[in-house]
């Protein structure tokens, strides 16, 4: 087979060849159209329930950005921009205690700072300016004071050490703290420091009902192994006296005051993998003492809201669904709240718990601010993002179809069909693979990140989303059935559903792609090197090799905890799960797609992948995304990753020549 050279993307070049692009094809449009989709998210409801805040995600082609602003909307009123911060973000929007301003961070030259608002509108009024920024805030009961997360300042000696050593870095040393400092609202207010020194890393906290002390979480360090180790403890505003509250094994995090102040929740992994195992909700005495495990029996990942009178609720996942729940604190047990919109992905409670702000969606709309007003009926939705879309025509639709694995297990997945399906005929089938392993494939109406899903529904093809073992929303023990097992037990789930399709007569056999970005890139890397059943595969910053990925990732205990050994300790269970291992095998043309300073799957990943398949003849192409971690974060990038997927797949399932497949 023919062999494509090593194409990497300079900014010019980049821009150069869409430029080529939209001036070749109307489909470049459609993407872009895809991309500049403006996106409601992150509702927070005032403290009486009259109005909500949400953040509103729009495109800046001109600057290469998303732009992040506050939206309000007022009960019975229609949502307005409340913020715009030039060349930056307005984030993490959070009322005060009587609901008479709004806080938010936005960054407006001198790193974020909390800017408060009034709802009415008005010219922000900035709090703080704090040397660095700050992370995050949170209002005191009482709205006098505000607490605030911010990363200490590099020390001395790394600006002396830099001026006669120049700029180097020592692994798993040259690292900040963040820490918890406080401040009065009012303007001239000197920030006063809570916790400091290299004994801990604050990440989330949450104020007593008395305002008198902070609960918080904190790591041994930032780094991002160490999220496995965090641990609970208290400091008391007036003193900034720290004392430990859990510090058991496993992971301790997101503590949460009860009403009366007398206890505190906070979410566990103690006993279980934190990459596969459940997280559970514990509740221990604020004086310190014994936790007790309140969720051991439900079986996904609790994410917890609010506690109020009526008990603690939470968001989780239920097979392909996100619902709200409502536990009882004292027995454990768990009632389900609210099941509509299908997919809750946020809520916020307001004071008296009566009413709810919601984000979520449903098969025939995108993600939208709901309002629910407790016993009264179904959320009322108070955005209408979905009349982005009013021109776009019929988007065909979103099944769930389930079929048994090679092993037996039940694998759930997502179909898209195409407007005006025909079930007497078959269709190309496009598989797009979540990444995590532990994501989820969901029947969303719009998705697919840099696959172009929704244009090759118009093209006429079918889309599948398998939720193979390892996916949540499952249960634990499905999430640990590629527990040693992976790419293995993953493809034999990818693969069925594949035959699945093929006995029902929905997919034509001889035209099938695979795709996936992540770990959807590994199983996508795995297929290609095990399979012959696919005419072209795409992998998006996959793992080719795990002792190539195990010595070079910043997560390396993910792959300690899936295999249980070292490379040095069980070989042979790496190579059985790395694609390289089967490389001679290899058959099916491949597009590889990787960031260029991705720490989380590095690109050696991609460069031996590629070699590999280029030693073996089979055609390849390589795609470095520059300056890029594990993800396309800007929107001129994402377009060409949703192009050279578009193409590579063109010329391959339906034989298209020439450029963006038009030709």
């Amino acid at each position: 087979m023919r062999r494509s050279p090593l194409l990497i993307l300079s900014t010019a070049a980049l821009l150069a060849g869409i430029a080529a692009a939209e001036e070749a094809s109307p489909i470049v449009e459609a993407f872009k159209a895809q991309i500049s989709l403006n996106s409601a998210s992150g509702p927070r409801i005032s403290p009486d329930g009259s109005m909500i805040a949400f953040t509103v995600t729009s495109t800046d082609w001109e600057n290469n950005r998303f732009d992040r602003e506050i939206w309000l909307a007022p009960a019975g009123g229609e949502p307005f921009p409340l913020t715009r911060t030039k060349d930056g973000n307005s984030t993490g929007a959070r009322w005060a205690p009587d609901g008479s301003r709004l806080g938010f961070l936005a960054d407006r030259g001198d790193g974020a700072q909390i800017y408060l608002i009034r709802p009415q509108g008005g010219e922000a009024e900035q709090l703080t300016s704090h040397e660095g920024g700050i992370n995050s805030f949170r209002f005191s009961p009482d709205g006098s004071r505000v607490a605030f997360i911010a990363t200490d300042a590099a020390p001395d000696d790394f600006e002396e050490r830099e001026e006669t050593y120049g700029d180097y870095a020592v692994e798993d040393a040259d690292f900040r703290m963040a820490h918890l400092w406080v401040t009065d609202v009012r303007e001239g207010a000197e920030p006063r420091r809570l916790t400091g020194g290299d004994g801990f890393h604050v990440g989330t906290f949450a104020w007593s009902p008395d305002g008198s002390e902070i609960a918080f979480d904190h790591a041994p360090t930032p780094q991002v192994n160490s999220f496995r180790q965090t641990d609970v403890s208290v400091v008391e505003v007036a003193s900034a006296t720290v004392r430990s509250l859990v510090a058991d094994p496993g992971r301790q995090r997101g503590p949460l005051w009860s009403p009366d102040g007398g206890r505190i929740l906070f979410s566990t992994s103690a006993d279980a993998s934190p990459y596969y195992g459940n997280s559970e909700l514990a509740v221990i005495p604020a004086a310190g003492g014994a936790s007790r495990v309140l969720t051991a029996g439900f079986d996904e990942n609790p994410s917890p809201l609010a506690w109020n009178d009526e008990g603690v609720f939470f968001i989780a996942s239920q097979r392909t669904a996100r619902q709200l729940f409502v536990m009882d604190p004292e027995s454990g047990e768990v009632t389900l709240a609210l099941d509509t919109p299908e997919m809750i992905s946020a809520a916020d409670l307001s004071r008296d718990g009566s009413t709810v702000a919601l984000q979520g969606e449903e098969r025939t709309t995108v993600a939208e601010i709901f309002r629910w007003q407790r016993g009264a009926g179904a959320p009322e939705r108070v955005t209408d993002m979905t009349a982005q879309l009013s021109d776009w025509g019929d988007l065909g639709s979103r099944e769930l179809i389930t079929w048994n694995s090679e092993d037996g297990a039940e694998i759930e997945g997502v179909v898209m069909k195409p407007p005006g399906y025909d079930p007497a005929r078959r269709y190309p089938l496009m598989v797009i693979i979540h990444g995590g392993p532990t994501g989820t494939s969901r029947p969303q109406l719009v998705g697919g990140y840099v696959y172009p899903a929704l244009e090759w529904l118009r093209k006429g093809a079918v889309v599948m989303m398998p939720n193979y073992r390892g996916s949540a929303g499952y249960g634990e023990e499905f999430r640990a059935l590629n527990v040693r097992n992976l790419g293995v037990g993953d493809a034999w789930d990818v693969l069925s559903g594949v035959e699945a399709l093929v006995e029902a007569g929905v997919a034509d056999p001889d035209r099938v792609a695979a795709m996936g970005w992540s770990q959807g890139g590994y199983i996508s890397a795995f297929l290609t090197t095990t399979s012959d059943r696919f005419r072209a595969i795409s992998v998006g910053a996959g793992i080719s090799n795990w002792m190539t990925y195990y010595v070079n990732t910043d997560i390396h205990g993910f792959t300690r905890e899936y295999l249980k050994a070292t490379p040095w300790d069980d070989p042979e269970i790496y190579a059985k799960t790395s694609p390289m291992t089967t490389i001679n095998q290899a058959s099916t043309p491949t597009l590889i797609q990787h960031g260029e300073f991705d720490a989380r799957v590095p690109t050696p990943n991609a460069y031996e992948l590629y070699q590999g398949l280029q030693d073996v003849g089979v055609e390849t192409q390589l795609i470095i995304y520059k300056g890029f971690g594990h993800g396309i974060t800007k929107p001129r990038e994402r377009l060409a990753a949703m192009v050279h997927n578009w193409e590579w797949f063109a010329r391959h399932i339906w034989g298209e020549e020439g450029e963006s497949g038009n030709e």
